[in-house]
């Protein structure tokens, strides 16, 4: 039989089967020692072949087959032992929710974010969330957000799921699509799945008012199918999210603004650093490029992910301040 995991806890996953049927299914040991170097073999959004099997009166399967995956998304895992964690595979589109200050979000973990979408061929929107609590200072942070990331060509959303502004367009653009929402716990992504979708009840919890960071509520990530046909894959909120398995050489093709002035550079591998007559620097001192995000690509480029998974807010946003400033 085949079908597609629409949630993972570990060792067991749930399975729709092509009939319409959800089926509890293992896998088998051998997985594990495929040289996968990823701390979940299986992840959500997967297609694959599973056989039925009856224990204790109960259906259950076997997963043998994992098909080929169209795209993935992954973060570097905390268990350092393995190499990766994969967030979810198959998806046609993911929406980063973006918060001004309940938690914040900082440039460098939205680019991040998008650096690894493009790299995996996944097309990212940004949802600015909660624009109903902002003052005119959240206001003027998230529109300057806004038109830096819409002028690289990115699109953006306005929505408050407290208010239920937006929520046609974002509904719109998930119709007959897989979608998955990311971004750090507490942005609001169980609450606006719950507000598109109001049956499914999600649980919600406040913001933690001593870090103002949110608190886990999705501990899984988990594919539900919508009235509007559509699915959504629901993640756990991500804290860090260190970039994996790229070479310096290519990270700044994932910045599609460095990519169009690739070939004005004098040299072919610039790095856009210290070489000559390079033109992403040249673009930087114009302010044609926004310095957050290149502040970003030098993280990246250095490696930084330890010191961006331990120090979650702080440096970052003020390094974005600055790069307003």
């Amino acid at each position: 039989m085949t079908g597609i995991v629409y949630k993972s806890t570990g060792s067991w996953y749930t399975v729709k089967s092509d009939e319409g049927n959800f089926v509890e299914c293992r896998i088998k040991g051998k997985f594990r020692m495929k040289g996968i170097k990823s701390t979940n073999p299986i992840a959500v959004g997967d297609r694959v072949d599973f056989e039925l099997e009856e224990n204790n009166d109960q259906i259950t399967g076997v997963i043998n087959t994992i098909q080929d995956r169209k795209n993935y998304i992954v973060r570097k895992s905390v268990n350092l032992s393995k190499q990766t964690h994969i967030i979810a595979s198959n998806i046609d589109i993911v929406f980063l929710l973006v918060t001004i200050n309940n938690p914040p979000t900082t440039t460098s973990f939205i680019d991040r974010f998008l650096v690894t979408a493009e790299a995996y061929g996944i097309e990212a929107i940004l949802v600015f969330n909660k624009i109903d609590t902002f003052d005119e200072a959240a206001l003027d942070e998230q529109l300057f957000l806004q038109y830096t990331y819409e002028n690289i060509g990115y699109q953006c959303l306005r929505v408050s799921a407290q208010e239920r502004k937006g929520l046609d367009k974002l509904m719109f653009l998930m119709k007959d699509k897989v979608s998955m929402f990311s971004g750090h716990s507490g942005v609001g992504k169980s609450t606006l799945v719950n507000a598109i979708e109001p049956g499914l009840n999600l649980k919600t919890k406040q913001i933690s008012d001593s870090h103002s960071q949110g608190q886990h509520t999705t501990t899984f990530a988990e594919m539900f199918d919508l009235s509007f046909g559509a699915k959504i894959i629901d993640t756990p909120g991500i804290r860090g999210f260190g970039v994996v398995d790229m070479e310096k050489e290519e990270i700044s093709d994932y910045f599609p603004e460095f990519f169009r002035l690739k070939d004005k550079c004098k040299f072919n591998n610039c790095l856009h650093k210290e070489e000559p007559k390079c033109a992403v620097k040249e673009a930087l001192e114009k302010e044609e490029i926004a310095w957050s995000r290149y502040n970003s690509y030098l993280k990246i480029l250095e490696g930084d992910d330890e010191h961006y998974r331990t120090d979650i807010y702080d440096e970052d946003r003020k390094n974005s301040d600055k790069s307003r400033g």
